[in-house]
């Protein structure tokens, strides 16, 4: 079967790769989606789950730059160098999912007190809570794209029968 080279990445080196580039920050996406939700129903801005809330944002921010720099010197240059993408699908897989660098890294950014410092707290809380719907959608569009076969965009046809298997 013919594969994006996002779903190349995570099906290689086994399970590491799938832990490394998309359990880890999904569930930190996770932990930020539910634990925002709780503090936006809540109000409470200075508990347990604000600090864990920010922590996690800190650590997603950090963690996915290191990603994203990997990523970039080792896949994304090369492959665009040496023309080895397999399409528009794999190009829109790839770059949504380094797209997730933005929301994170600004969560991770205004968590720490860098950006929108003259904000007031509700102001960040929704600016924060915007980072991970943002980052929510492009993680998704990256995976539906990343499972999708990726000679659907060029015009050739794939080998693959689901009938003759």
């Amino acid at each position: 079967m013919n594969m994006t080279h996002y779903m190349g990445l995570l099906a290689d080196n086994q399970p590491w790769n799938l832990l490394i580039f998309m359990a880890v920050p999904v569930i930190c996406a996770e932990i930020l989606a539910i634990s925002e939700i709780a503090i936006l129903f809540t109000r409470k801005l200075d508990g347990a789950l604000k600090k864990l809330n920010k922590v996690t944002g800190i650590f997603a921010g950090f963690y996915f730059t290191g990603i994203f720099i990997y990523l970039m010197k080792t896949a994304y240059i090369p492959l665009t160098v040496n023309g080895e993408w397999k399409g528009w699908i794999d190009v829109v897989a790839v770059n949504f999912y380094l797209l997730g660098i933005i929301p994170f890294l600004g969560m991770a950014l205004l968590d720490l007190g860098l950006i929108y410092r003259n904000r007031t707290e509700e102001e960040k809380l929704k600016i924060h809570a915007i980072f991970v719907s943002i980052f929510l959608v492009v993680a998704h569009i990256a995976m539906i794209f990343g499972m999708i076969d990726p000679t659907l965009g060029t015009g050739s046809s794939s080998s693959h029968d689901m009938m003759n298997m």
